[in-house]
């Protein structure tokens, strides 16, 4: 609801609980003997909310910003006051902003398809739609409270928009091995890449604040490919 009243910081602070929550549960699940597949199914069913329609509304009112001055509610409204039903309201509409609703649509694909491949229970296949939603909230976050005025004007342009939606909605179904954050124990060398991305993510913050969450999560992309490289080879 954040998210269609455009109060997207707001709604930042919202999904980032619940990524947290979502990374947790499966803990607290096994600690307490309670997983079952049950539980499987709702933890896709949340993330279809968190990781899958906000981060679609987010990027359609981002997309908005950008195409019109007006708000979509405002216009409709105005609109619908002298010409109910009237073929001519489709004039009110901007409808460039609703492409941002693909990564919606990604989302769901590959939240259900996760669910029946079995190659993904220690590693991913394709860009986690967390990781996809970290990325795009915090575009509005790096708005409201980044100071790079070439990153602001990078962001507030629609053809970025767009290339980071189909980007993006296609990373989270591509045939892309990507390592997982979830330490099966406590060896330094069995979980390497693990703890030089969490030590590089902290460096990350540290230097660029809020511009590095994007940063963070094409690194994330970039360090699995070497990896997978290296491990070919």
């Amino acid at each position: 609801m954040l998210a269609v009243s455009d109060r997207l910081i707001e709604a930042a602070v919202f999904v980032l609980l619940g990524i947290f929550f979502d990374f947790f549960d499966g803990l607290v699940a096994r600690l307490l003997k309670v997983q079952s597949e049950l539980g499987k199914q709702l933890d896709s069913l949340a993330d279809m909310v968190t990781s899958g329609v906000v981060p679609g509304i987010v990027m359609y009112q981002l997309l908005l910003k950008v195409t019109t001055e007006n708000s979509f509610n405002t216009s409709f409204l105005e609109k619908t006051e002298t010409m109910l039903w009237d073929v001519s309201i489709f004039q009110s509409i901007q409808f460039l902003p609703f492409a941002g609703l693909l990564l919606t649509l990604a989302a769901a694909y590959r939240l259900a398809n996760f669910n029946i491949d079995e190659r993904q229970t220690s590693s991913f296949i394709g860009l986690p739609t967390p990781a996809m939603t970290l990325f795009i909230l915090s575009l509005p976050l790096i708005l409201a409270y980044g100071d790079s005025i070439s990153v602001n004007n990078l962001i507030l342009n629609k053809y970025s928009l767009l290339i980071i939606t189909f980007v993006f909605s296609i990373l989270m179904n591509a045939e892309i091995p990507l390592f997982s954050l979830k330490f099966k124990n406590f060896s330094l060398k069995n979980n390497a890449i693990e703890i030089f991305f969490v030590a590089l993510s902290i460096a990350l913050i540290i230097i660029l604040k809020i511009i590095a969450i994007p940063v963070i999560i094409l690194s994330y992309i970039l360090i699995s490919i070497v990896k997978n490289t290296i491990a070919k080879k």
